[in-house]
């Protein structure tokens, strides 16, 4: 939750300047208010609620996936030299002269018709050949990956973020590395998840003060 450690750093840096604590009043109803962001905006500014786009933008076009050859792509056209491009690069040149299509905001206007003229044109190179022709054009977008892409991607590799742990039954298991890395104190791996009920009596004893015959007791009776 972004807003809870950007809190945290404000009232730092303002203790920092006045010596002076403060409380900070974090509601989760709040932050997920906030999150609504540009959905939030267009209804208060035009009293409409949004409608369902799937993970289209309501305020630009196009800025969603779209089928290829051999996957999908997310494309993310931000403004009118970068659909230009994008047309360019799809062999449609014509689309950014077209009078329907010609500003982000007839885009919007215009996206049912958009959109299927896109989709026509994306299947025909693979995810990979879209990416590196769309970049050196200077056209935000990115390939759509499922999890074994993801794990073979070779960014992910060289950052290391499968790792692997030893565990209570035997053997090691896979795990996702976290991805805090703090040069003076690294994040330490030092037990695997445990097992269903592993720590029950541990925490029992703990917190409740239980003594081991309690618990064995309870589990004998079927509580536990």
């Amino acid at each position: 939750m972004t807003p809870t450690p950007l809190s945290v750093l404000a009232a730092l840096a303002h203790r920092d300047q006045s010596d002076t604590g403060q409380y900070i009043d974090m509601a989760l109803l709040d932050v997920q208010v906030a999150c609504l962001a540009n959905q939030a905006m267009n209804y208060l500014t035009t009293g409409v609620a949004p409608r369902r786009l799937g993970n289209a933008h309501p305020n630009i076009v196009p800025y969603q996936a779209f089928p290829t050859a051999d996957g999908d792509l997310i494309l993310t056209v931000g403004n009118d030299s970068q659909f230009r491009r994008f047309a360019e690069v799809a062999g449609q040149p014509q689309w950014a002269d077209d009078s329907r299509f010609l500003t982000n905001k007839l885009r919007v206007a215009h996206r049912t018709e958009l959109i299927p003229l896109i989709r026509q044109a994306t299947v025909f190179k693979t995810t990979a050949q879209w990416v590196d022709e769309l970049e050196a054009a200077g056209v935000p977008c990115g390939p759509v990956n499922d999890l074994a892409q993801v794990f073979a991607d070779p960014q992910v590799m060289a950052r290391g973020l499968a790792i692997e742990m030893p565990h209570a039954l035997g053997g090691r298991v896979p795990q996702v590395a976290s991805p805090i890395r703090l040069s003076e104190t690294p994040v330490e791996y030092r037990r695997a998840p445990p097992l269903l009920g592993e720590h029950t009596a541990q925490v029992l004893q703990e917190l409740l003060g239980l003594e081991g015959e309690e618990v064995a007791a309870l589990r004998k009776s079927g509580v536990l």
